[in-house]
């Protein structure tokens, strides 16, 4: 599958962001992504897109404005190499730490290719430091691809060379249906696989919260399900993206006070739970590579806004709330 881009937008010290567009007409995104101070011989991280678009439609994430279906393993692959060849024409990757996060459009549990892929990655590219990163809501229709998930992470990515997220957001039931308004997995379900992905040796399990502000995120309900020992939390800034805005959402942590002592985090240390406040750079914010933005969504905001904001989702079978 060829990619052609059509546009590009980032500072190549930060983050960068690809749109690119399918021989069938069809836009996608990738991005290419540091973390100062480290350089991209220690640290290097790409973001590649799993659908065109998300069926989901979260209530902090610009990507779930349309859906137009699944990307096949080749047209993730052709991000990937694209990214890869750009800065390494060999395919040779020296980066210590090799991040390839299925995490810019699209929910990865629901595209059975991101398996396949991740089944060729480390045949495909020489990449000693290379590190897959899935996060997922974990919706309740993906059963057999978190199955066949466990076994590839046994076989392929053992040891601490694979990193596994549980998107949650908030500890309140109801509330976390609003946001993530499918059907998925509970609390009980979400440890119960997460005891058995997490083996001695492996990356603890991220808990992901986009906290925004009066959002409960309770420690002694975490404590219930998930043990310290084998899951982390990490908490960052709700990003400024449209539907955060129409739903009026905002952000608990502020990305302009990295030092700031916040109750809910202490709270949650005091629980014995090892947090990470994650917050990036703010220029992030402007090129548009956080989580939840989505550059398309940008260049066609005037029309959407024209059109009432209307939301299609087209050829995904997906149980709504």
């Amino acid at each position: 599958m060829n990619m052609r881009i059509i546009a590009s937008v980032g500072r190549e010290d930060i983050a960068v962001v690809y749109l690119g567009e399918t021989t069938n007409g069809k836009l996608i995104e990738c991005v290419e992504a540091m973390q100062p101070p480290h350089s991209r011989q220690e640290k290097w991280i790409l973001l590649v897109s799993t659908m065109f678009g998300c069926p989901v439609q979260c209530m902090m994430c610009d990507a779930g404005g349309f859906y137009q279906g699944k990307l096949s393993a080749d047209e993730i692959f052709t991000q990937i190499d694209f990214l890869i060849r750009k800065r390494f024409p060999d395919g040779r990757v020296p980066s210590r730490q090799f991040k390839i996060q299925f995490a810019r459009m699209g929910e990865p549990a629901l595209n059975s290719a991101v398996l396949s892929v991740l089944e060729e990655l480390p045949i495909r590219y020489h990449a000693p430091g290379l590190m897959p990163s899935i996060s997922t809501i974990a919706p309740r229709s993906s059963k057999a691809f978190f199955e066949r998930l466990l076994q590839i992470k046994e076989t392929k990515y053992s040891g601490g060379h694979f990193q596994f997220q549980f998107s949650i957001h908030t500890t309140d039931p109801d509330l976390r249906d609003q946001i993530i308004p499918v059907k998925k997995w509970d609390f009980q379900e979400m440890a119960a696989y997460g005891e058995r992905f997490y083996q001695l040796g492996d990356r603890k399990i991220t808990l992901n919260f986009a906290l925004a502000q009066g959002t409960p995120l309770e420690a002694r309900f975490l404590r219930e399900y998930f043990d310290p020992h084998k899951f982390l939390i990490k908490i960052t800034p709700l990003n400024p993206t449209y539907r955060a805005s129409e739903n009026r959402l905002s952000t608990y942590i502020e990305r302009s006070k990295k030092q700031r002592d916040y109750q809910i985090v202490n709270a949650l240390r005091q629980a014995g739970y090892q947090v990470i406040v994650s917050i990036g750079e703010v220029e992030e914010n402007h090129i548009g590579s956080n989580c939840g933005q989505f550059v398309s969504r940008h260049l066609t905001a005037r029309q959407r806004l024209a059109d009432g904001y209307t939301y299609q989702v087209e050829g995904e079978r997906l149980d709504v709330l």
